[in-house]
């Protein structure tokens, strides 16, 4: 498998990094972008100045801002943003691509309105091809660099997840297999909301005290809209529910973070995006959960209040106090 041509689908950080990654590893990869400017200019520069600069691109990596050279891949590998990306598979469905190819989600999200996730929007759009999806704490920065990382992949046939498992893991990107496909997605969704909250922690100066405190409770509210939404229990204390919650709300490079720090020193969510060339995940995500939870009848704090700073004007203080001013209760609540 190693002979055989990735499709990777988006041209941002993560996309970006997986590309460098396999590539580096024998692989041969097609980079797509949507924008055509963009693509020209990683062409001629061979490096993504915009959104992962001072890395080198290997030579077996090409591009293209044309789905239908993707659509020849048998590994096509998703790595748009969540709200692209039910825009993007419908297009790609019109090149008509072959019912074999494996088609793999990295995008953390989920879709506001429906509450579906990517694997179920991919499933939905293509629903003859096998489907997979990879998350953890895997920050695209380190993982271009080369530093020990891992992540955990499902998929909707086991023999797949395996194949994925050889062709994909390299030395310094260890990869786990699972058989839960909701659980891998929800808790690299969810962890965006609560590194936003972390984020505006940070800026607010509460301190590492405080931190801890949100990243546990956080961590136990994703279990309860997690498992009502179809994850297992101990896919939320693995890599892609613990270990990315931790990676995200604490690293610096995490965009979650950025975002909710630079919400709590005055920074308006468009100056933010536009310092970032992105809106970070956690902003939508934020939506979707809050109706996720409202739908299920789950208690969601965390995310009630990022979803009420991001979307109705309320200040990081104004959320902090209302958190620490709820009823007092056993932990196990």
């Amino acid at each position: 498998m190693k002979s055989q041509k990735i499709g990777v689908i988006g041209a941002g950080a993560w996309g970006t990094a997986l590309s460098v990654l396999w590539a580096k590893e024998g692989q041969s990869i097609l980079l797509w972008g949507r924008n055509t400017s963009l693509v020209r200019e990683l062409e001629r520069t061979r490096e993504n100045k915009r959104y992962l600069p001072d890395v080198n691109f290997p030579a077996s990596i090409g591009l293209t801002s044309n789905l239908r050279d993707c659509a020849k891949c048998p590994l096509i590998v998703f790595v748009t943003r969540s709200t692209s990306l039910r825009e993007t598979a419908a297009q790609l469905r019109q090149t008509s691509i072959s019912s074999d190819a494996v088609l793999l989600s990295c995008v953390k999200g989920v879709e506001p309105g429906s509450g579906k996730r990517m694997s179920e929007i991919l499933a939905e759009i293509f629903p003859h091809n096998p489907i997979a999806v990879l998350s953890g704490p895997n920050l695209a920065t380190e993982v271009s660099r080369g530093l020990p990382t891992a992540t955990v992949l499902a998929c909707t046939e086991p023999g797949h997840a395996s194949e994925l498992q050889n062709q994909l893991g390299t030395p310094r990107f260890r990869i786990y297999t699972s058989e839960d496909l909701a659980g891998v997605e929800l808790g690299g969704a969810f962890k965006n909301v609560f590194a936003i909250a972390a984020g505006a922690g940070d800026g607010l100066g509460l301190g590492d005290n405080s931190k801890a405190a949100l990243v546990t409770r956080a961590l136990a509210e994703m279990v309860r809209i997690g498992t009502k939404m179809g994850g297992k229990l101990e896919t939320f204390y693995g890599l892609s529910g613990a270990g990315d919650l931790v990676a995200t709300c604490f690293s610096q490079h995490s965009r979650n973070r950025r975002t909710g720090e630079k919400l709590a020193t005055g920074h308006s969510l468009e100056q933010i995006a536009s310092a970032l060339g992105t809106v970070a995940e956690g902003i939508p995500t934020a939506k979707s959960a809050r109706e996720c939870a409202l739908r299920l009848g789950i208690e969601t704090p965390i995310i009630d209040q990022v979803y009420a700073l991001l979307y109705e004007g309320k200040t990081p203080a104004q959320a902090v106090e209302e958190l620490l001013k709820r009823e007092q209760k056993a932990e196990t609540t």
